[in-house]
C-alpha cells in the first residue's frame, strides 16, 4: 500500500502552463504504475495519463501533444506537466497507483491521492 499526495494545481490563464507532482510515501514506489485522472464538477472521473514502472506512457487523445507524465524513483514522485492549458482542462486531477496491468481505467487503480485542483481561465 503507498500513500499518495498532490500539489502543484491552481488558477492559470488559457495557453498557460502547469506542474502536478504526485509525492507518494510507502515501500516499493518504483514497482507501481502510476497514473493521473481528473474529473469535472457533475462528470465522471477520466483517464489522463499513465506511466508504468518500465517508463512506458500513455495518454488520452485530448492530452496528447500537451501533457507529459514523467516519474523520479529516487524522490517517489511521479509528474505531469500540463502545456497550453485550456478551460476545458479545469477540473481536479487525481493521482493513483496499482501493481496490476489495467492503468487506462479507475477500476485498475486501488490507491488514490486526495485530489488538487486546476482552474483554467479563458
Amino acid at each position: 500500500q503507498v500513500q499518495l499526495v498532490e500539489s502543484g494545481g491552481g488558477l492559470v490563464q488559457a495557453g498557460g502552463s502547469l506542474r502536478l507532482s504526485c509525492a507518494a510515501s510507502g515501500r516499493s514506489f518504483s514497482s507501481y504504475h502510476m497514473g493521473w485522472f481528473r474529473q469535472a464538477p457533475g462528470k465522471e472521473r477520466m483517464f489522463v495519463a499513465a506511466i508504468r514502472n518500465s517508463g512506458t506512457t500513455y495518454y488520452t487523445n485530448f492530452v496528447k501533444g500537451r501533457f507529459t507524465i514523467s516519474r523520479d524513483n529516487a524522490k517517489n514522485t511521479v509528474y505531469l506537466q500540463m502545456n497550453n492549458l485550456k478551460p476545458e482542462d479545469t477540473a481536479v486531477y487525481y493521482c493513483a497507483a496499482t501493481l496490476g496491468m489495467t492503468i487506462t481505467y479507475d477500476y485498475g487503480y486501488k490507491n488514490w491521492g486526495q485530489g488538487t485542483q486546476v482552474t483554467v481561465s479563458s
